[in-house]
Formats: C-alpha cells, structure tokens, sequence
C-alpha cells in the first residue's frame, strides 16, 4: 500500500470530479492515506468540510508562500486549527522567489510564523521552496525547525540542499517530476535520499507522472512515480512501498493508520 503525502483535494474536487471517485480511484491503486494540504485560511474550513466523512485523509494547515491578498496566519492561530484531530502538519509554508519581485521580506515573515507554530504546535511543517535555496535552508537553521521536523515537499534541488535538509531533521518527497525526461539533476537525488527518509507525492492535480503528463493529476497517479523511483533505485516497488508508507506515518505521527486485522 502507498500513501499520497501532499496532494490538494479541495482544489480537484468537485471541479475536476468527486472526491468519491477520486478516493475509488486511489483505492484501486493500493492508495490507503492522503494528505490534503492547506494553502489558505480562507479555503481551510472548506477543505476540512470536503474532507470530513473520510478517514483516509489527513490535513494540514498553512498559507502558502506566494499567496497575496489572503488572510495572514498568525502563529496563536496556527496552532489553535492544529488541535484538530485531522491536522498533522503545518504547512504548506516556505519560501518561493520565482514568481515574486520586490521586497519579499513579508513571505520571510509568514515562513518564520509557521515554523515557531510547528514548534509550539509538535507537529512538522511542510514545506515548499522554488528559487530560494539560501534563504530556505538559512531560516529553518534560524528558526530551530529541526525541533519540528517536516519534508521538503516536491523536491527539485540539488544533492546538496537534500543533504542540508536531511541534516536538518527533514524528509525528502517526490513528486511526478522525477518521472521528467528532462529532470537529470532530480534522478541522481533520488537514487542518493535514504530510503528511511523519503516520500512520495502527487502535488495534486499539478504534476501528473509520466505516463499521465499534461493531465490532471489525482492521488491514485502516485503509483506511477512510486514504480519509477523503484526502478530508479534498483528496488521493488513492494519495498519502496512499505518504507515510504512507514515513513509517512513515522513523520506524521497523528495520521490514523488503517487497523489491518489479523487473518484467524
């Protein structure tokens, strides 16, 4: 069994099918535990409405790096939301460069905010970082994240900013760019990440693996990127499999495993 350790459900469904569809859907790929991932205060509560009757997912909640005119999220209430007993994770947080000009001091501020939540609050941080590999790796030193912990979600740098973020108490997740002709770099990381401290992801419904690019992505088309990593490291993907499921759950400690009952 897999799980989908960042996917964005409330942005998939109902515009692209229904979260049932989508949840049968993963189920058929051996998909036992999403977690959607917050991006705003404003979409939290509607979010936690769609995800609701349904056990299999966990939720964060954060305000993404690159948001502008949402509400801001203090630190008080991050953590208050976090109490929820469906979020295991603040985020998503970080920082993103590539789409941003001027003074981006305030996204500095609001990163700083979710981690000293992620501390206070015992749960770890997810977090996104595009063009702004420094100033990332410099603020979650500043800020002790390692006290808290949490994945480098998507990841798409180098070996060296893995090692940095391994060293700095984080995992590292893959998304379908793995699966990327293109993405040279990327290969070579995945082949080097731990085994014990690696994801998988979908980043849903961004970034659909090969064979499904340039569709919409959903939780089931982990599995692509699962077989792919597997073969890229020399594995099975009942291996691979077992020890990113293990780590999900090991990281996000307050997400509800599926009981497996022992056959009598």
């Amino acid at each position: 069994m897999l799980v989908d350790s960042h996917c964005h459900l409330d942005m998939l469904c109902p515009q692209s099918q229904s979260i049932e569809d989508v949840l049968e859907q993963a189920a058929q790929a051996d998909i036992e535990h999403m977690l959607c991932v917050s991006v705003s205060l404003e979409r939290f509560q509607p979010m936690m409405e769609l995800i609701a009757p349904h056990a299999q997912i966990s939720a964060s909640v954060g305000v993404h790096p690159d948001g502008t005119d949402v509400q801001e999220a203090d630190e008080a209430t991050l953590v208050e939301l976090a109490r929820h007993e469906r979020i295991v994770a603040i985020g998503e947080t970080g920082l993103d460069y590539f789409r941003t000009e001027g003074d981006v001091e305030w996204q500095r501020e609001r990163f700083r905010r979710h981690i000293r939540a992620a501390r206070e609050a015992r749960k770890p941080l997810i977090v996104h970082t595009r063009a702004a590999r420094e100033d990332t790796l410099a603020i979650l030193r500043e800020e002790r994240a390692d006290e808290a912990g949490g994945v480098l979600h998507c990841f798409t740098e180098d070996w060296d900013m893995a090692r940095a973020a391994l060293d700095l108490n984080f995992y590292i997740s893959f998304s379908g760019i793995v699966t990327f002709k293109n993405a040279v770099e990327l290969k070579e990381v995945a082949r080097r990440v731990p085994a014990e401290r690696m994801l998988v992801e979908t980043d849903a419904p961004y970034l659909a693996p090969v064979p499904k690019r340039g569709k919409t992505n959903q939780p089931a088309f982990v599995r692509y990127t699962a077989e792919y990593l597997a073969e890229l490291r020399g594995e099975t993907l009942e291996q691979l499999a077992a020890v990113t499921t293990d780590n999900f759950y090991r990281l996000f400690a307050d997400a509800r495993r599926p009981v497996v009952e022992a056959i009598q």
